[in-house]
């Protein structure tokens, strides 16, 4: 990894470790995040993945909120520290660990392949 590479992924960890703290206050069920990326085709190969704990509460929070809430929570984030991404829909994702559990047992280098 470059040193611009590893500076820019501090940045990004900095950024989505808040958007995480807040989530955990607004988001019943959330439980945690994650992000992959090619730092030679970034910002367009960022995926974020957002985790809640069942399927349950992931569907309250789309009925509530048809997850724009959130997208808009990270879209902020990344902004406020420069990255932008075209169609925020396009890199975050949303998933629940009880699937995990279930589709994967729980392994989720597995599920991320």
């Amino acid at each position: 990894m470059r040193k611009t590479d590893k500076k820019l992924e501090n940045t990004l960890i900095g950024a989505l470790t808040e958007v995480c703290e807040a989530a955990l206050e607004e988001f019943d069920g959330f439980q945690w995040l994650t992000h992959f990326a090619n730092y030679s085709y970034f910002p367009g190969s960022l995926t974020i993945v957002c985790i809640f704990d069942t399927n349950e509460n992931l569907s309250k929070m789309y009925q509530k909120y048809k997850e724009d809430k959130f997208r808009d929570m990270i879209k902020s984030k990344l902004k406020s520290v420069d990255i932008e991404v075209k169609d925020i829909r396009t890199h975050v994702h949303f998933d629940t660990e009880e699937d995990c559990k279930k589709e994967n047992d729980g392994k989720w280098h597995e599920r991320f392949k």
